[in-house]
């Protein structure tokens, strides 16, 4: 940024040989790695420079010059270094703290306050590539969301196949699938999202006809509703989970199973299945009434193995 040190310049005209060739991007013939070596050789009177030719594009180009006066020559300023960063940053918001901190010749810690420093001109990325290559979430309340959703549709899906779909370690999967079997949340609240103000997110309360203590769903809407508990982890790694949702799939009668069921009815047969059917109606709507009341009151408990 402040141009060629003229001192440094000086001290290499003296070197007549050994001097590595200077790095140039062909396409462009602008120099990568060099402009010392380079204002040096003119200096000297020479005419002409050995020269390494580099093929790709200007940004691998200028990744290459900034690694290159890191680990050699006169190093970059500290305001060079932090410079590129951001440029590096805002083409790479992806790009892992320590991928850029190895380039650039700083820590990772500094990149870190960068990013925070300037959000305006850095693009935001919800994951992050490591120096191994491997896509790992930023938010690791994302990831584990995701692979929830993975476990609850392919229950036999293999810890590493969860892994990879979620991009989560294999390590994070096995604890995401263990809360589920316990019945608890795969996103603990030490990886939950914060507030500004340190605090979780507090979940806002539906208000009126969308509220779903108050609905009643229409028939069309009852199967649809019973394969969305059917998918929910919650429900179905529990001894007691899964009974609840055989006897709910039992007992939802679409309208057209109703039909079938009324012409199989002999007539002799009549009045105690009516008998039946009421009582158990009636056992439902009391566990529904008790369902609503826990819900009211706030005292609703995940579904214990031991029922």
């Amino acid at each position: 940024m402040a141009g060629q040190d003229t001192t440094h310049v000086g001290l290499l005209a003296q070197i007549a040989i050994g001097l590595p060739p200077i790095l140039v991007h062909r396409e462009t013939m602008r120099v990568i790695d060099g402009m010392h070596r380079l204002e040096a050789a003119i200096l000297r009177g020479a005419r002409d420079i050995e020269v390494q030719y580099f093929e790709g594009s200007e940004h691998d180009a200028f990744l290459l010059a900034v690694r290159a006066n890191t680990t050699h020559g006169l190093p970059l300023s500290l305001a060079d270094r932090e410079a590129a960063a951001i440029r590096i940053a805002t083409v790479h918001p992806e790009w892992a703290d320590r991928v850029i901190a190895e380039i650039v010749g700083l820590a990772a810690t500094t990149i870190g306050a960068l990013r925070r420093r300037h959000p305006q001109q850095l693009a935001l990325s919800t994951i992050r590539v490591g120096k191994d290559g491997k896509v790992r979430p930023l938010n690791g309340a994302e990831g584990r969301r995701r692979a929830s959703e993975v476990i609850a549709e392919r229950p036999d899906a293999s810890l590493r196949e969860v892994a990879r779909a979620a991009g989560i370690s294999v390590g994070t999967a096995r604890d995401v699938r263990e809360r589920m079997r316990r019945g608890q949340s795969p996103i603990p609240d030490s990886v939950a999202p914060r507030q500004a103000d340190g605090q979780a997110p507090r979940p806002q309360p539906t208000e009126g006809p969308a509220d779903p203590r108050n609905r009643q769903l229409a028939p069309a809407d009852r199967l649809s509703a019973l394969r969305t508990l059917q998918r929910d982890p919650s429900l179905r790694f529990t001894e007691a989970g899964r009974s609840l949702l055989r006897r709910l799939d039992l007992h939802t009668l679409s309208p057209d199973a109703c039909e079938s069921f009324l012409d199989a009815i002999p007539p002799h047969c009549a009045h105690v299945v009516a008998d039946l059917a009421g009582a158990c109606g009636e056992a439902w709507l009391q566990f529904a009434a008790k369902v609503k009341d826990r819900v009211r009151t706030g005292n609703v408990q995940p579904v214990s193995s031991n029922g």
